[in-house]
C-alpha cells in the first residue's frame, strides 16, 4: 500500500480529489439535491476508489499511469453517488 502511495504521488492524489468533486457536484446537479453534499461525498469516494482496489490486490492501476487512476476514482466516486442517492431516496 505504501508502494503505491508512493507512486500515485500528490498531485495525482489531488487530481483525484478535484475528479470526485466534479462528479459528484455534476450529479448533485443533475438530480437537483445538496451539490456540495454530493460533491465531498464524490471526493472522498474517488480517493478512497484506488486505495481500495490496492488494498484488494488490484496493482496494475499504478502501472497504468495517472489517466488511469483518475478514471476509476471518477467511475468510483459516480458508483458511490449513485448508491447514497438510491438509498436516500427510500429514507
Amino acid at each position: 500500500m505504501e508502494e503505491f502511495l508512493q507512486g500515485l504521488g500528490m498531485v495525482a492524489f489531488t487530481l483525484l480529489a478535484l475528479t470526485g468533486l466534479v462528479v459528484g457536484a455534476l450529479a448533485g446537479a443533475l438530480t437537483g439535491r445538496s451539490k456540495l453534499l454530493y460533491a465531498l461525498i464524490g471526493a472522498v469516494a474517488a480517493i478512497a476508489t484506488p486505495f481500495l482496489l490496492a488494498a484488494l490486490g488490484i496493482t496494475v492501476l499504478a502501472a497504468g499511469g495517472v489517466l488511469l487512476v483518475l478514471v476509476v476514482g471518477a467511475v468510483g466516486a459516480a458508483v458511490v453517488v449513485a448508491i447514497v442517492r438510491a438509498v436516500s431516496r427510500r429514507v
